[in-house]
């Protein structure tokens, strides 16, 4: 029986984790912002006998106090974590600004991944040999850091701030795996495959129409998506880092993983949430 921790945790590919995993007799808490799902999910469980295994929290997670709370509420919950799951993100066509600041899928895509991973070390090297599967699109081609304008004040574009995060979580794994790699907890980029639940946004005309697409070319339920994640769950990479296509290895000598971007970037984050 592990500790299961997923964000984004009420749709898509992380419900149908949550479903999987508590079926099989984890214990499972979920993190997503809308209450009504999550208490959809808790009478389910407990419809199937397992409502004392799921816990639901909450939050939105493009808050960074929020994100500090759902540490804290963890910590309660859950004295050891075998699995941080991170599924959370949400397209935004035009550009938002959270109540702290934040342009919003700078905050949610990337710093809440950012604070959990890092938040969540003590318990989970209580746990032995554990993971942390940021579920996002390593080593695409695709997408940017802006360094010198990393929120995206001047021209947004909501596929450009999606494919800049991508690139963010790469760098993300890569100074994270060098902070904490000796732990025994394993740090995972993973992308699961194309799936037709689709992409959780607000869009424009013009993007709804290409998401539609996407949507109609997607080939994997989120049942099968969840497979190769479920498997990193039960048997960690060796590595203290490891990017996964679906199930196959991605090389991490491309510049989407270079330890110096990736350190710089860290720099960054800490000066921004310091300046918070």
């Amino acid at each position: 029986m592990k500790n299961i921790v997923i964000t984004g945790g009420t749709s898509g590919i992380g419900l149908a984790l949550a479903r999987a995993c508590r079926d099989r007799g984890d214990n499972v808490l979920i993190v997503a912002p809308d209450p009504a799902k999550g208490a959809r999910f808790i009478e389910e469980s407990e419809k199937k006998e397992a409502g004392k295994r799921v816990f639901f929290i909450a939050a939105d997670l493009s808050l960074v106090s929020e994100n500090e709370r759902v540490l804290r509420e963890v910590g309660e919950i859950f004295p050891t974590v075998d699995a941080l799951v991170l599924c959370a993100r949400f397209f935004r066509s035009y550009r938002r600004v959270t109540a702290e600041g934040f342009e919003h899928q700078f905050a949610l895509y990337y710093l809440s991944r950012f604070l959990l991973s890092h938040g969540l070390v003590g318990p989970m090297q209580k746990a032995g040999t554990s993971a942390v599967v940021n579920v996002a699109g390593p080593g695409i081609s695709a997408g940017r850091v802006h360094w010198d304008d990393v929120e995206l004040t001047r021209g947004y574009d909501g596929w450009e701030a999606m494919f800049q995060g991508g690139k963010l979580n790469d760098l993300l794994g890569v100074a994270w795996a060098a902070a904490h790699g000796d732990r025994g907890i394993r740090y995972v980029l993973q992308f699961p495959g194309g799936t037709r639940t689709g992409l959780a946004g607000e869009f424009d005309p013009e993007t709804a129409a290409q998401v539609e697409e996407m949507k109609k070319g997607a080939t994997k339920s989120a049942e099968e998506s969840i497979i190769p994640i479920v498997a990193v769950i039960d048997g960690p990479p060796a590595e203290p880092l490891t990017a996964l296509w679906e199930d196959r290895f991605i090389g991490l000598d491309g510049w989407s993983f270079d330890p110096a971007a990736a350190t710089r970037l860290h720099r960054i984050t800490e000066d921004l949430l310091a300046r918070r």
